[in-house]
C-alpha cells in the first residue's frame, strides 16, 4: 500500500494552474521569483511535502496550502523547501579582508569601547556568520578589541536550525586554512562520521532569527555597523531589491558598511549608500 502511494506521488504532476497559484503566492508574500522555467523544479521539491502529508496529488496539496490550516502550518514548510541555500565558508573573501583591514580599524579608532555589531541578512546554513566571527576573532587576537555580536537571519526555519547547530561535513571546510580550522572547529568523536562543529565561543556570538524580506517593516531592534546581504537579492526583481536594501539600511548606522554579492548591482537605485569599492558601500 505504501509503495503504491509513493508511486502515485512520483507520477503526480503539478498543473499549470496550480503552479501559477503557488508562484504568484510565493512572489507576493516572499518576493521570490518563480518563472515558468522553474515549474519542474518546484514540482520536484514539493514531492517531499506530498509524502509527509500523505497526499497523492498536487491539487490536494495546493488546496491545503491555501486553506486556513495550511496557511498556519504548511506555508512555512513549503518555503523551507522552495528557498535556495547555497553558501560556503569565506565565500567572496575580499569582504572579510576589507572588514579586517578597513572597517574594524576604523571602528576601534572611533568606538574603542563599544560593541561591533554585524547583521548577516540571508545567512543560509551559517557559513557566512561563522566566517564573520572567525575574521573578527582573528582581529581581536591581534588588537584586543572590539567586543562584537552577530545577528543572522533567514526565511527558512529548517536552515536556521541547522545553522544554530553549526555542524558541517568536513569537506565543507576544505578551503579553510588548516591553522584556522584547528582553532575554530571541533572534530566529531565518531571517526566514521567526517563532521566538524564550530567551537562554542563562536556559536555564542551569533544570534539566529527568522525574517521575511517582504515584511513591510523589519522587527529588528538593533542598529548595525556592518550588514552583509550577499547573493540573496538575485532571487528578487529590481523594485523588490531596492525596497529590501532601503529597509536594511534603516538598521545600518550612518557611516556603516553594506556588502553586496559579486553578481548583484544597485545601479540606478535610490539608496542612502555610496560605493567604496565594487560590492562594498557605505551608509550616507
Amino acid at each position: 500500500m505504501i509503495d503504491q502511494r509513493l508511486t502515485e506521488i512520483f507520477k503526480a504532476k503539478l498543473s499549470d494552474h496550480d503552479f501559477d497559484r503557488l508562484s504568484h503566492f510565493i512572489y507576493n508574500e516572499y518576493g521570490i521569483k518563480m518563472p515558468k522555467v522553474k515549474h519542474i523544479m518546484l514540482q520536484s521539491r514539493l514531492q517531499k511535502r506530498l509524502r509527509e502529508l500523505n497526499l497523492s496529488n498536487f491539487k490536494d496539496y495546493v488546496d491545503y496550502v491555501f486553506s486556513p490550516e495550511g496557511q498556519d502550518h504548511e506555508v512555512i514548510h513549503m518555503i523551507d523547501v522552495v528557498s535556495t541555500n547555497k553558501t560556503d565558508f569565506f565565500r567572496e573573501p575580499v569582504h572579510f579582508e576589507f572588514m579586517q583591514n578597513h572597517v574594524l580599524p576604523e571602528f576601534i579608532s572611533d568606538n574603542k569601547y563599544q560593541q561591533f555589531k554585524v547583521w548577516s541578512a540571508g545567512c543560509s546554513s551559517g557559513e557566512e556568520p561563522y566566517t564573520i566571527a572567525i575574521s573578527i576573532s582573528e582581529f581581536r587576537e591581534r588588537y584586543g578589541v572590539p567586543e562584537y555580536s552577530i545577528f543572522a537571519t533567514d526565511i527558512s526555519t529548517r536552515i536556521l536550525k541547522s545553522a544554530a547547530e553549526a555542524i558541517y561535513k568536513d569537506n565543507r571546510t576544505e578551503t579553510i586554512p588548516l591553522s584556522i580550522k584547528r582553532k575554530y572547529f571541533l572534530k566529531s568523536k565518531n571517526q566514521e562520521k567526517a563532521l566538524v562543529r564550530v567551537i562554542p565561543e563562536l556559536r555564542n556570538k551569533v544570534n539566529f532569527a527568522r525574517l521575511n524580506f517582504m515584511d513591510p517593516v523589519y522587527a529588528v531592534h538593533d542598529t548595525f555597523d556592518l550588514v552583509f546581504c550577499r547573493n540573496v537579492l538575485i532571487y528578487f526583481d529590481r523594485p523588490t531589491q531596492e525596497d529590501v536594501i532601503n529597509k536594511l539600511c534603516t538598521k545600518l548606522k550612518p557611516g556603516g558598511y553594506f556588502f553586496l554579492g559579486h553578481s548583484e548591482s544597485i545601479t540606478n537605485m535610490r539608496l542612502p549608500l555610496k560605493q567604496i569599492r565594487p560590492t562594498i558601500f557605505q551608509r550616507t
